[in-house]
């Protein structure tokens, strides 16, 4: 996959224009929203100040930060950002709140998904669109994310071309252990796993895995995300929680933390939200629980491609009974106009669909 990508594996690039997946026939819009990986200098800042209700969106949530947002947003726009975007400071914000303002933004134009799912804090935006939590209390459990991993030992993630069960063999316990050891930390696709862990560990695994012949690449990650490891950045940002109302989803939500949709009562749980740093990511189980339930327009609801290319890959996309809408370039540059075009991409049924009633009790 291209460095835009969520967690995953290196891929032919992915295709630059929104038209291939323009839809044969009316489908349910699902939203896709990426996470940790996917950010990259200049993500969606074409639309900053030229789509009303994204700048709005994007505005309103870095006020909510108060001087943090100033600070985040500075980097968001500069050329020369003071703290790496890579960083969870900064990467994990931004993800949510861009993909929080193109899914608002989406709102406005009459698009009514009926289906949200999420690749990390991704999932968190899919919560916020869904109105498990309004957008001042996003501000408040953002800001409590980045205060939780910033004491986190350094560490990171590797996309590697393999299945689970061929890289357990080849993990081996930690210096400290097994509780020591890199993890998998996302099933993106297919033979396409990714491995969470400390340094220097997971550096030991990365020449392990090339000396085995497997094709392995570095996420844009500095920390260990879906690992063991922040177990307790984990439970720091559950605290965080008893200060936020949270509701029933008002939109369905397709967990890529249990690969079935979010029951009312889990989304009431802020264990359920905070636990997902430790837990793997399930975003092919996910997506393929999903696509048994019907055909969908498969909308990236964020920066680049990554869960764009993942989709495609999918037998029922392939069949052409499902489609894919990217609604930003791979990379930075000619924002408005892809957007645009992707917006007009979208099927009748994803603007007339009624919002879902809140799933389970």
């Amino acid at each position: 996959m291209p460095p835009s990508t969520d967690p995953t594996i290196p891929s032919p690039a992915a295709s630059s224009t929104a038209t291939t997946a323009t839809a044969s026939r009316d489908r349910p819009v699902a939203l896709l929203l990426p996470g940790q990986g996917s950010q990259h200098p200049g993500m969606a800042t074409g639309l900053y100040g030229h789509v009303p209700v994204f700048t709005a969106v994007m505005d309103e949530f870095f006020t909510l930060l108060r001087r943090e947002g100033e600070e985040l947003r500075r980097d968001w726009l500069s050329d020369s950002p003071r703290v790496s975007l890579d960083d969870a400071s900064r990467a994990q914000p931004l993800l949510f709140a861009v993909g929080y303002a193109l899914g608002r933004t989406l709102l406005d134009h009459g698009v009514r998904p009926a289906v949200l799912l999420g690749h990390s804090v991704g999932e968190l935006a899919a919560a916020a669109l869904a109105g498990v939590f309004d957008l001042a209390d996003a501000a408040w459990l953002m800001s409590a994310r980045s205060a939780a991993l910033a004491d986190t030992r350094p560490g990171g993630m590797l996309a590697v071309a393999a299945r689970p069960e061929q890289l357990t063999a080849l993990l081996g316990p930690g210096p400290g252990g097994a509780d020591d050891r890199p993890v998998v930390g996302a099933l993106n696709a297919p033979a396409q796993t990714v491995l969470s862990g400390l340094e220097p560990q997971l550096s030991a695994v990365e020449e392990t895995l090339r000396d085995a012949g497997l094709t392995a690449r570095r996420v844009p990650a500095l920390q260990a995300f879906h690992c063991p490891a922040l177990g307790k950045a984990a439970d720091v940002f559950e605290a965080a929680f008893d200060a936020v109302s949270l509701r029933p989803p008002a939109i369905r939500i397709w967990s890529t933390r249990t690969a079935r949709p979010v029951h009312a009562r889990e989304a009431t749980d802020g264990a359920f939200w905070a636990q997902q740093l430790v837990a793997p990511v399930l975003f092919w189980p996910a997506l393929d629980d999903l696509l048994l339930h019907g055909d969908f327009t498969l909308v990236e609801t964020g920066p680049g491609q990554g869960l764009s290319t993942l989709a495609r890959r999918h037998p029922q996309v392939r069949a052409r009974r499902s489609a894919v809408v990217p609604l930003l370039p791979p990379r930075a540059g000619a924002d408005l106009p892809f957007f645009r075009t992707a917006l007009a991409a979208l099927p009748a049924s994803g603007r007339r669909a009624p919002v879902a009633r809140p799933v389970g009790t």
